[in-house]
């Protein structure tokens, strides 16, 4: 089959374009419904680990925010252990079973009633408590990550090849489009009602919400499970699917091992390859890490409530998705791997710039007056006005270096082997996923300082960036060939 010019299906005679994996793509509805993936994940992550749920089990659950910091970062580092040990065996024996939208299904379920619960997690370790507060959010965190794995896994065989980046793209704009979405309807349903005297906000919050009892913040767990559920159907409903085998499962587990196994013995002939995901091992988990702890670190230095954590974090989406935009011009413009290096060095000196904060200092050393500059009931201070607008720089950058490395992954690997690579690609954000939590919680409790264990991530995004120097911006060709 000749590749066609244009994406999608062909208009004569229907023909469909050919994917990464080199069989026919998905008519547009197929690979446009994929993109829904993301969008039903990604506003569970903004809302619930990043902006409002996560900072309200630091400080008002648990009572304390360092303990709090973390207790977080050790449950993320026990979900990574997790993931490490499992993850490359269940996509290998899903890759041989040809099906994964039945993997997608049972993750989803898994965190969409999960989150639920989140509902019961009440203050100062009521309801749940903390111990199974901990386990459900562990719960949600495996089948997380899990049903990334397998949504992912999807696109190079859906999308046409010359619009992978495009459709990939989509999915994140969606993921943050609702995001945005729903913490303006948190916003401004039940945070911010009966705090502020203006006319176009309901005079107390919706459908009885009782600030009091914190359930503008619980309801954000229902709110993101509903979401996901609902936003997974044109996936199940529209996105082809592999075949499924007809060979026993405990014999596609058999060849599922084997399959990973002889990955590892090639590893020599791809040693650009493993090199480069060696990196993004180090430095992704140190961005994400910043993004997952950011809003922990600022509700504990300046006590942000709800609603601005929820002003914080639509802000910040924004930023993200301009982002975006930035990176791929960037990337075009001067390269993949110079575009990543640039986004983990902006990165990394953001972090360090962002630690440098505290409500009466920026800068480690200049001190800043704590009464207000302005008469804006959010962000009134200068130290809070500086550690929002350096976070935005944070949320662009960060963006631009996912949109980068996914970029570089398409150029350096066979493409012959698209499918398995990009599996591998998104394992590496995986199997380390405890490095960045488990960093943070061990230096946060050791140094018994929030700021410290924030800013331990610097070390993995320097890390990631001098691996990133031994990579070469040239495609790899098949063992053998």
């Amino acid at each position: 089959m000749k590749r066609r010019r244009s994406g999608g299906w062909t208009n004569s005679l229907s023909t469909p374009a050919v994917s990464l994996a080199g069989t026919p793509a998905a008519p547009p509805l197929g690979y446009l419904s994929w993109t829904f993936g993301q969008g039903a994940r990604d506003p569970y992550y903004i809302m619930v680990v990043i902006y409002i749920f996560y900072p309200y089990f630091s400080n008002t659950v648990v009572g304390d925010p360092v303990r709090g910091q973390a207790l977080i970062g050790y449950l993320t580092a026990g979900a990574g252990f997790i993931l490490a040990a499992t993850a490359p065996f269940l996509g290998a024996i899903a890759d041989k079973d040809g099906r994964r939208k039945p993997w997608v299904l049972g993750t989803v379920l898994v965190m969409g009633v999960g989150a639920m619960l989140l509902w019961f997690v009440k203050p100062a370790g009521a309801g749940l408590g903390i111990t199974l507060s901990l386990i459900l959010l562990l719960l949600i965190k495996v089948a997380f990550t899990t049903s990334e794995v397998f949504h992912n896994a999807m696109l190079p065989s859906v999308a046409p090849v010359n619009r992978v980046g495009l459709i990939s793209g989509l999915a994140f704009s969606l993921g943050n489009v609702g995001g945005l979405l729903l913490m303006l309807f948190v916003l401004f349903a039940f945070s911010m009602p009966g705090t502020q005297a203006w006319s176009f906000l309901p005079a107390e919050p919706l459908f009885g919400i009782d600030q009091a009892a914190h359930e503008h913040n619980r309801i954000v767990g229902p709110i993101a499970g509903v979401w996901m559920l609902l936003m997974t159907l044109p996936v199940l409903l529209f996105t082809p699917d592999g075949r499924a085998s007809s060979t026993p499962m405990w014999q596609l587990a058999r060849q599922g091992v084997a399959d990973v196994v002889q990955t590892l013995r090639q590893v020599k002939h791809y040693s650009n390859i493993g090199i480069y995901l060696l990196a993004r091992m180090f430095f992704i988990d140190g961005m994400v890490g910043v993004m997952t702890f950011g809003g922990v670190y600022a509700s504990g230095t300046f006590g942000w409530d709800t609603t601005t954590l929820l002003i914080f974090g639509l802000c910040t989406s924004a930023s993200a998705m301009l982002g975006a935009y930035i990176g791929g011009r960037l990337d075009d413009k001067v390269g993949s791997i110079r575009a990543l290096q640039i986004a983990i060095g902006v990165s990394s000196a953001v972090l360090l710039t962002l630690v440098s904060v505290q409500p009466d200092t920026v800068l480690y050393v200049v001190h800043v007056g704590t009464d207000p500059v302005w008469d804006a009931p959010y962000f009134s201070t200068f130290a809070e006005l500086f550690y929002f607008c350096t976070n935005q720089v944070f949320a662009m950058f960060f963006v631009t270096g996912l949109s980068a490395s996914r970029t570089l992954m398409a150029k350096i690997s066979p493409p012959e082997m698209a499918t398995q690579f990009f599996g591998l690609f998104a394992l590496s954000a995986t199997v380390t996923a405890f490095l960045a939590p488990l960093l943070v919680a061990a230096t946060t409790e050791w140094f018994n300082s929030q700021r410290v264990g924030f800013a331990s991530l610097a070390s993995l995004m320097i890390i990631g960036a001098l691996l990133l120097l031994r990579v070469k911006e040239e495609q790899a060709k098949v063992a053998g060939t």
